[in-house]
């Protein structure tokens, strides 16, 4: 056997190795195996389920079809910021980002704009399920966006909106 042959081989082996999952060493616990009676199984970024294609992705009912979050909440956040151009939306993590929004300014008010980041927590249908934060910025004589204090009450009115929403979503749904 060459040289090159035996590396060739080696690298194969290890190679094979790795992909095994198998890990070397004392006091190694495999934590899809080897949980204690009680403990609860560890959920991944994608949820209980993972990732799901074709028949393994069908409705649940708890509004969840393949994402990390609930999926009343996930549609009717959408839904709800649908006038506001998005910038980021991850279905996996539940996080929405839009992007800067300007309504049209009456004469005489200052040029304002507004963003959120829409803030899914949870993958039950829950009034504490959904977090929603505000950004409002207004132009200055030089043309400049400035900061101004968060709108909290702003924020509210869009998460009883998001969960008004929701709730209408899954009486559809349950009505079917």
């Amino acid at each position: 056997m060459t040289k090159a042959s035996r590396l060739s081989t080696l690298a194969l082996i290890l190679l094979l190795a790795a992909c095994s999952g198998v890990t070397v060493g004392e006091g190694y616990t495999n934590p899809s195996t080897d949980r204690k009676a009680g403990d609860k199984q560890r959920e991944s970024i994608l949820g209980p389920d993972g990732l799901q294609f074709g028949d393994d992705a069908k409705k649940k009912p708890d509004g969840t079809a393949g994402i990390g979050v609930n999926g009343f909440l996930w549609r009717a956040s959408l839904d709800t910021v649908a006038f506001m151009p998005l910038l980021s939306a991850d279905p996996f993590g539940g996080v929405i980002i839009t992007d800067w929004y300007a309504p049209p300014a009456k004469e005489g008010e200052a040029a304002e704009r507004f963003k959120l980041s829409v803030y899914i927590l949870t993958r039950e249908l829950r009034a504490d399920g959904i977090k929603v934060a505000a950004f409002r910025q207004s132009l200055n004589e030089q043309g400049a966006w400035i900061d101004q204090a968060p709108d909290t009450k702003a924020a509210e009115q869009i998460e009883d909106a998001i969960l008004t929403r929701a709730r209408e979503l899954r009486i559809k749904t349950d009505g079917r």
